[in-house]
């Protein structure tokens, strides 16, 4: 059997059970239970896999990263035992950074002649990218993210944060490194729900224009300005940011560069940089890849964020070099997404009756492996987030990165005294 001998040479430690459509039971790796740690967590049950199909033998041996996916979602991929969370980081734990064998290596040398095929996404097709995810109704995100409805990693400070604390320290972290001062007009590329816009217009009196692609962001974030009483100073736009006119003291864009494809980059960092005033600050939040270049899971392509992916620095410093911008700073968040959807994983299978009624059961299995492959994603196969400072002039901010740590501190001792 072509799966059995992909497992055998795969599951290396710990233990996998399979019970294949014909009723057959095969047994993988070691038995070794992985301590518990602070980035594992509890060491997870011993999963037990049952197959409904036939067809999926030589499926998932052929190209586990698509029809794994697809298998749990219509249910023809069950778990006796353990959830898909268990079995999704039993994998990654041993496949690291070095794939599913022979198969997906071949594959792995293909992609990425595919890639740039992949990320073309002109306006009109960023647009229905856009919409593919983040039109789904606020009610479900509502059910895993933070009140703010934060969709980007948070920061975690120190350990035993909650989801809350750690999105309020990520929002407070990135309004430092901007430099906020009053009378500034700002702009936030990919503004999401506008949580960050409403957050930094409140930070210091300023003006911010949050531009998204998305529909249903876009009301909700009109909403809430209104709601706060801040729509006089910030407002929200539909728009493409390379539709974008005039300058902007400050930029931010959190989570939306993974939706720019390789084949734009050069055209979003001349953008920014043509958008940013001469003695502007620039903070670009986004995921990345700690050991080069790769490509898209195809099953979170297909079924999560079309047009997606990301990049390796390798792949992002040169476009940014070319378009006269210069990188004043960088940090690395090692291990804070994975903590956030960890998170995120658990709020929504504790709301997953809710989601069902929202969607269906379908869409829950796929919302539920969405989030334990992304997670496993961060803990096991070298996924990372990365702040990029970025301006017009090498003299733009300080010499040194003290003024953050001093920012964050006074923004939270005055957050304090507010409360």
């Amino acid at each position: 059997m072509l799966l059995a001998r992909m497992f055998d040479a795969l599951i290396v430690t710990g233990r996998l059970t399979l019970i294949d459509a014909d009723g057959r039971r095969w047994e993988f790796g070691d038995g070794d239970t992985p301590p518990a740690s602070p980035e594992t967590h509890p060491p997870a049950p011993h999963p037990v896999v049952r197959l409904h199909d036939r067809a999926l033998h030589w499926k998932l041996a052929l190209n586990p990263g698509l029809y794994a996916g697809e298998a749990y979602m219509d249910g023809t991929l069950t778990l006796d035992r353990g959830g898909i969370h268990d079995l999704i980081a039993l994998v990654l734990r041993n496949a690291g950074r070095g794939g599913y064998g022979r198969w997906d290596a071949l594959r792995d040398r293909i992609r990425p002649l595919l890639r740039w095929l992949h990320q073309i996404n002109p306006a009109a097709r960023s647009q229905r990218n856009v919409a593919h995810h983040y039109d789904l109704s606020e009610q479900l995100y509502a059910l895993f993210l933070d009140p703010d409805l934060q969709y980007s990693c948070a920061y975690f400070t120190e350990p035993g944060l909650s989801l809350e604390e750690a999105q309020a320290a990520k929002k407070r972290h990135i309004a430092a490194k901007l430099l906020l001062r009053p009378g500034q007009r700002v702009l936030d590329i990919g503004c999401g729900w506008g949580g960050l816009a409403l957050h930094l217009a409140r930070t210091a009196d300023l003006e911010v224009t949050g531009v998204t692609l998305s529909r249903e962001q876009l009301a909700v974030a009109r909403r809430r300005a209104e709601e706060a009483g801040l729509s006089d100073r910030v407002r929200f736009e539909l728009a493409d940011y390379r539709q974008l006119k005039g300058r902007f003291d400050r930029i931010v864009s959190v989570g939306m560069f993974e939706h720019v494809g390789l084949p734009h980059y050069g055209t979003f960092f001349h953008t920014a940089r043509r958008l940013l005033s001469e003695d502007g600050v620039m903070l670009l939040h986004a995921i990345g890849r700690l050991e080069g270049p790769g490509s898209t899971s195809p099953w979170l392509r297909r079924y999560i964020f079309p047009g997606g992916y990301s990049p390796a620095l390798s792949e992002v410093l040169p476009a940014i070099e070319r378009s006269g911008l210069y990188l004043t700073d960088m940090e690395i968040l090692r291990l804070h997404y994975a903590e956030t959807l960890r998170h995120w994983r658990e709020r929504f299978l504790a709301n997953r009756e809710r989601a069902a009624r929202l969607y269906d059961e379908r869409f829950c299995r796929m919302w539920e492996f969405y989030l334990a492959g992304c997670e496993g994603a961060f803990r096991y196969q070298g996924h990372m987030v990365w702040q990029a400072q970025l301006a017009r002039r090498v003299d733009a901010v300080p010499l040194t990165r003290d003024y953050v740590q001093r920012t964050e501190a006074a923004t939270t001792r005055a957050a304090g005294l507010a409360a």
